[in-house]
């Protein structure tokens, strides 16, 4: 948690420094992004190898979005990568693993920003998740069989994004170059944005990522290639103050409970998830003449004491694609309403307190229980937000926003035979604060 407080300072801090000089040219971007990754689970490979068998698949294929601010010749932005290893089989059990990160990125441009190619050099640093997993396929168990006895492999989680997002963390960079290359469209403000990056990621301390007997640290390391495409607001277009792209950090509660859960968990002799889910996210709005675009990121979760045995986590995350209309504005406040559709999933975890060491965890892995599904929801949102002037020479607004909705689910969202479609349902309130150029 110090360290996410401690990006988002940085990162703001790096705003009102340039807001303090002024700029000639600024342009706001959102981008996405998919590309191969280097990985190579080292000490796995060497423990499989002591023993006569193959090494783990090599890589992962990367998923992310990125936004950026250019300030004059100075780019800094937020990005946020989730990189999901390929699977190997082993008997009877499936071994895979995947990362996800968020980092703050700071570069130096080579060219002018009324260019149609962009030529970036950048350096980020951030905190960041880990997985790995060997887990034996259980779809087909009912709640009853799986509480009964839930070990079917295990799971090796570190910096838990399970527990909820403020979990995240450890030290992670990376350096690069980015370069992009602007579609003009006719009559609009935003600007097509093709862009390419490549470079080197890793973690700077040795044995960070170490767990179990075992260091996962190549995970977090390799080079990287990743393609993309987004939206940009280009400083020369003539309506640009027409147009703005901002993003916010928020955190957000939700007034649902896992009462079908708790009950089956109840039942079998389980302590019930108490509380309600609460959330850390990224909103990205995008406003042009009152017409609304966006994007939501959180993660739901929830985290408790199972049994003398286990610790049990219940997590969701939420990805949005939002539309929408402003309603009203007058000087720095305004109010708008969105909707959106978008992905979620649902991901209960019971962890066995008592997994031991490798090589004995790999020889005897039944340990953990894991149950998944995922689904399509919808919501509509309002918000308020106000947004305060910097400094005089109005570089960027930092904006204070407050959005309420209510979650629809279109999917059942079944955990075995559990529906859970009422707990992915509900309303919400969400308070952030970010930055708009």
């Amino acid at each position: 948690m110090k360290f996410f407080s401690l990006l988002l300072i940085l990162w703001m801090g790096m705003h009102v420094a340039i807001a303090q000089e002024g700029g000639k040219s600024q342009r706001s971007s959102l981008h996405f992004l998919y590309g191969p990754s280097g990985a190579n689970i080292r000490d796995f490979n060497e423990m499989l190898a002591g023993k006569g068998l193959s090494s783990l698949r090599k890589g992962y294929n990367s998923y992310g979005v990125a936004y950026q601010s250019r300030f004059n010749d100075l780019v800094v932005g937020l990005e946020l990568v989730h990189n999901n290893g390929p699977t190997s089989d082993f008997r009877d059990y499936e071994i895979g693993y995947r990362s996800s990160r968020v980092s703050f990125n700071v570069g130096y441009s080579f060219t002018e920003e009324d260019q149609r190619v962009q030529l970036i050099h950048f350096m980020s640093f951030g905190m960041g998740y880990l997985n790995f997993e060997m887990l034996k396929d259980r779809e087909d168990w009912t709640m009853t069989q799986f509480l009964e006895d839930p070990r079917h492999g295990f799971i090796i989680r570190q910096n838990d994004l399970h527990k909820g997002t403020l979990n995240m963390g450890g030290f992670l960079t990376e350096i690069g170059f980015q370069v992009s290359y602007d579609i003009f469209l006719a009559g609009g403000e935003e600007t097509v944005e093709l862009v390419s990056k490549f470079g080197y990621s890793f973690s700077p301390f040795e044995d960070a990522w170490n767990n179990k007997g075992i260091a996962f640290d190549n995970i977090q390391s390799g080079a990287f290639f990743r393609l993309g495409a987004g939206i940009s607001l280009a400083d020369r277009n003539y309506f640009y103050r027409d147009a703005s792209l901002a993003v916010n950090v928020f955190y957000g509660m939700h007034l649902s409970k896992p009462d079908a859960l708790n009950a089956r968990l109840n039942a079998a002799g389980y302590n019930a998830i108490s509380g309600r889910p609460s959330n850390v996210g990224i909103k990205i709005l995008g406003d042009n003449r009152g017409r609304l675009y966006g994007l939501d990121f959180y993660n739901l979760s929830q985290k408790g004491k199972a049994t003398d045995d286990y610790n049990h986590t219940l997590n969701s995350i939420r990805v949005y694609g939002n539309l929408g209309r402003k309603l009203y504005e007058r000087k720095n406040l305004e109010i708008g309403f969105l909707a959106g559709l978008g992905f979620a999933n649902i991901r209960y975890t019971l962890d066995n307190v008592h997994k031991p060491d490798f090589p004995q965890l790999f020889e005897e892995p039944d340990f953990d229980g894991y149950l998944k599904n995922w689904g399509f929801s919808s919501k509509p949102e309002l918000y308020i937000s106000y947004a305060s002037p910097i400094s005089s020479k109005n570089v960027f607004d930092v904006v204070y926003s407050l959005h309420t909705g209510y979650e629809l689910p279109l999917s059942k969202f079944p955990l075995a035979d559990v529906d859970m479609k009422k707990y992915m349902a509900g309303p919400y309130l969400q308070i952030g604060v970010g930055i708009r150029p």
